[in-house]
This record gives C-alpha cells, structure tokens and sequence, in this order.
C-alpha cells in the first residue's frame, strides 16, 4: 500500500519535452529503463568505486555498486509505502556523473575546471540525463520526469548558495526548487548508498588485506555480529564467518533507517509529497546511536582503507593521468573524437572549450583514460597497472 506522502507518477509535473504515456509502464519506470539503456550507465563497469577496475573481478566497481544502492532503496522504499520505482531510479543514476579514477579523478579534474566553474559529479549527473546522452530523436538526454531529476539533484539535500555549473545550466530550463528537500524517495536513495559503500568497502578492504576481521571486530556496529555468528556457528571456517558477520551488519543498518524513517514519517504527518519537500528536514535517516557507530566506522575505513599509504601513492599517479589529458585537450581540441566536433563550433570562449574536454574527461572509464594518455603522451603507466592499488 502506498502511503499519502509517495510520489504518484499519475501526479507528475512531466517532462521537458511532452512525450505520449506508456500504456504498460509508470513514468517512473521508464525512468529508470532510461538510465539503464543510457551509455553512462554501461561505462559504470569500468569504473573506480574503490579499487581500480582492473584489478580483479571480485571487487566492486561503479556498476556493481549502483546495482547494490537500487536493491537497498527499493527494500527501503516498499517497507515505507514509498514508490520503488522512482526511488529505483534515482539509485541507479546517482553515480552516472562519476569520472574516471573515483573521487581522485573528480578531485583532480575539479581543480583543473577551478577557472571554468569547477566540477561535481552529481551535477555532471544531471548534465549527463539532460544533455549529453544523445540517442533519441525528439531531445538530447534522456528527457526524465521531473521528479527523477528532482531527486538525482536533490538527493543529498537541498542545493543552495553558488551553484554548479552544471546544475545551474538545468536549472535554468527546469525549475527544480533546489532551495527544498527533495521526495522521501530521493532520501531513501541516499542513505542507501551510505549502507552500500558502509558495508562492501569492508568486504572489499578485508579481500585485498588492507586489515582483517579481528582488526574490524572493536568497531560498535561489527562486534555484535561477529559475536552472534560465532555463538550460532562456533566451528564456522573463516570466509563463511566472515560473510555471515558482515550481511548481519548490512542488515543492522538496513533496519535501523526502515525503523527511524518510520517514525519520523509518523511524525512529520505528511498527506502528500508536497508536504515532504517542505518539512524543513529530512524523514528519512539514521537513528543518533547507530550514526555514532557508523561515524566511527567510517573514520576506520579513512585511516585503513582511503589514506593508507600505497592509497596515497596511488592517488598521485592517477591524478597525473587527468591533469596531463586535459591540457592536452585544450591545446589541440582537433583531438577529440568525431562526435566531439560539433560541439566544438559552438565553444566561443575558452570556458566553453574548456566544459566540452571536462565531459569529454569524466566520461572516460579507468582503462579507456589510461590508454588515452599512453596514445597521446607515449607514456607507459606501469604504477598504476601493475600491483593491487586503491583509491
């Protein structure tokens, strides 16, 4: 059953450029089909989520993770009354503006776009489903529902003070009242992904050896369940015990946000989505004590897993990779590819040049970024391709 405060395609404020309805799907499904079709959402599989994507095939990339992220939210949104399918959406588009090389490629490639207005990857995000997927006949992008894009901007929160450039750009055609909160169901999509990346970047950091399970056995939220593991199944061999301990932290968190999330939608007494965006604060989180435990599991995944020492290292030389490609590009633009070209005509100015080589940049996978600076440069990576390394 669906509760007052949902989102209801039949309700939707519609789409940028008027489409016919699907007689089989909601809006919101075909939102979320959209995004799935959509070459960003392919080029995911090779990208960083934490380890560099050709490391090995056991460890998560950009892809696997935004798969994990829909499969939290929709258990979320259905124990809540909320729509799964609008919220399944959000889930699955909420990386889609990700650069090569994770958040180091996104930190390198912001302080090169420093002068043109910088860079954020949920505002590539939307640039990526407004503009830059260029497949259909009637519009550029993917032409999503305006609650879609509502959510993929507003996922975090509302976006107020200077802009991204790239939001503003959207903005500017779509009114997404960013000084709001966006639906539950976009809320839901966030915090999903604070359970997601929580919970494999420890099976992930424990595969690669970065630290072991009695080093992760301290932490409040780990403990327990390793405590309650070894009780049930005392003679359990240690990969088993592993995974029986880490899906029973998963599902600790899951839980914690469908009980919290349940009483402050309780008590905010919203009749419509309407009264969500305007409550002034988020109706979905995390209860005070299980956010304590996750703030201090996250400053253990900080110390152990993204600062360690080979992370570091690492770090500089990807980064070397983004900050040698750009100024290549900007140099030479007859560089780009074909279909880069006509864009190209349009660019009067040198920011404008310089947010087409950003697209062009942080659309790029790991393997296709270091195959295009060895094409370019002539340089060999070897730092990078040859040992486990992390970012």
């Amino acid at each position: 059953m669906r509760a007052p405060y949902a989102s209801d395609p039949g309700l939707s404020r519609g789409r940028l450029v008027p489409e016919e309805e699907s007689d089989f799907r909601s809006c919101f499904q075909r939102d979320r089909d959209r995004i799935i079709h959509a070459s960003a959402f392919r080029r995911l599989k090779h990208k960083t989520q934490v380890f560099v994507e050709h490391e090995g095939d056991n460890y998560r990339t950009r892809l696997t993770h935004s798969i994990e992220v829909a499969q939290v939210a929709r258990t979320i949104a259905g124990a809540l009354g909320l729509n799964q399918e609008l919220t399944e959406a959000v889930a699955l588009a909420h990386d889609l503006g990700h650069t090569p090389f994770g958040h180091t490629g996104e930190d390198a490639l912001h302080a090169l776009m420093a002068p043109y207005g910088g860079f954020d990857h949920n505002a590539q995000a939307i640039r990526i489903v407004t503009a830059l997927e260029r497949h259909y006949a009637s519009f550029d992008g993917l032409n999503l529902t305006w609650e879609t894009l509502e959510a993929i901007a507003k996922h975090n929160g509302p976006v107020v003070g200077n802009l991204p450039w790239a939001l503003a750009e959207c903005n500017d055609c779509i009114d997404l009242e960013l000084h709001t909160h966006a639906s539950a169901e976009a809320q839901v999509a966030a915090l999903s992904d604070d359970i997601a990346y929580n919970n494999h970047d420890l099976h992930d950091g424990l595969r690669a050896g970065l630290f072991t399970d009695a080093d992760i056995e301290p932490l409040a939220l780990v403990g327990p369940a390793y405590a309650e593991v070894d009780q049930l199944y005392p003679r359990l061999d240690a990969d088993r015990r592993r995974h029986e301990a880490l899906r029973r932290v998963f599902g600790v968190m899951v839980s914690d946000v469908i009980e919290t999330s349940s009483t402050l939608l309780k008590q905010a007494n919203a009749g419509s989505v309407e009264d969500i965006r305007h409550l002034g604060r988020p109706v979905i989180q995390f209860s005070p004590g299980l956010w304590v435990k996750l703030k201090e599991l996250r400053a253990f995944l900080f110390q152990r897993m993204y600062r360690a020492p080979s992370v570091m290292k690492t770090r500089t030389e990807v980064s070397r990779i983004v900050e040698e490609l750009f100024p290549l590009f900007m140099q030479a633009p007859d560089l780009l590819p074909d279909r880069w070209q006509g864009d190209l005509h349009d660019a009067d100015d040198e920011t404008a040049l310089a947010r087409i080589v950003c697209d062009y940049i942080a659309g790029m996978t790991d393997r296709f970024a270091l195959l295009e600076h060895k094409r370019l440069t002539g340089q060999e990576n070897p730092d990078v391709l040859r040992a486990t390394r992390f970012l």
